[in-house]
């Protein structure tokens, strides 16, 4: 089971007179990159709500919003009267003394003078934050849940894409033998050209000719790259996501199907090469949005 790094989840709880949201996006990322916008009622709970989303997430560039909208229609609102006469004897003295004419709105200016008025700051209950904790959590648990749905769509292309890959191995045999017959030919017709000016050993020459061809063998090459399909598939089969570890086979296999390429000397096998890198690169990029 993989699971894709973007995901989104959402919970609205009402409780208190407050509608209080919860949103989170996540990206894909190397790491956790969270940023969080949260009001100032439960900034004293910013560091339980960052362990909880570093824990549900795991691995992502998150956004997490809480907002919250009070419907409350008694809260309380403090005017400080004693510092409003203040600055509205203050304003008009100075507005007299600079000949300015007193201006009808000084009210409201008065009002929004600093400290004038004032929101007390909330207790938030503890009833009300085990409230809003499970809501986060459960805004986490849609986001997985999201994120498992887009996994099995990248499942399913990465099986398909790995197969395709695994299936042109066996597409390769077929042009080996043809690339020592040709490696062959074109050495027999070199010394033919030359037979009359150099002399030399039929029998070193068929030794030579084996080593050569020894070194341009790439049964191994096979035979690994064989077995890292497999053992991507077997990986995506297991219970957790494993993007790195995917991540790293998809390494390997690169590894192999270059060797492959260069040792294949011939246009062929070379071709088939193509096709395989074409296809592993579709894989990396898709590797990038897997946890």
């Amino acid at each position: 089971m993989i699971k894709s790094m973007t995901g989104f989840g959402r919970t609205v709880l009402e409780k208190d007179g407050k509608v209080i949201t919860v949103e989170i996006r996540t990206l894909n990322s190397k790491q956790l990159d969270l940023n969080t916008r949260i009001p100032l009622l439960f900034k004293n709970y910013e560091n339980e709500i960052r362990s909880i989303l570093a824990k549900e997430l795991e691995r992502a560039k998150a956004d997490f919003t809480i907002t919250v909208e009070n419907r409350s229609t008694n809260s309380a609102v403090a005017i400080n009267k004693e510092l409003a006469k203040s600055y509205y004897q203050t304003l008009s003295e100075l507005s007299h003394e600079m000949g300015n004419p007193l201006e009808s709105d000084i009210f409201l200016h008065v009002l929004r003078m600093p400290d004038v008025i004032s929101t007390p700051q909330e207790e938030v209950s503890e009833e009300l934050w085990n409230s809003v904790r499970e809501s986060i959590l459960n805004a986490c648990h849609q986001l997985n849940d999201f994120r498992i749905s887009e996994g099995k769509v990248l499942e399913q292309d990465f099986v398909k894409r790995i197969t395709l890959i695994r299936n042109m191995i066996d597409k390769v045999t077929p042009f080996e033998q043809n690339r020592i017959v040709k490696i062959r030919e074109k050495f027999e017709n070199s010394l033919k050209d030359l037979a009359p000016k150099v002399q030399y050993d039929p029998n070193r020459l068929e030794q030579e000719i084996f080593f050569y061809l020894e070194k341009l063998d790439v049964t191994e090459e096979k035979v690994r790259l064989r077995k890292h399909c497999d053992y991507f598939i077997e990986t995506l089969n297991e219970n957790q996501s494993n993007g790195k570890k995917l991540g790293f086979i998809v390494q390997e296999c690169g590894r192999e199907i270059n060797t492959l390429g260069s040792k294949s000397n011939d246009f062929d096998i070379q071709q088939i090469v193509v096709q395989m890198k074409d296809e592993l690169e579709k894989l990396k990029e898709q590797l990038a949005n897997v946890l």
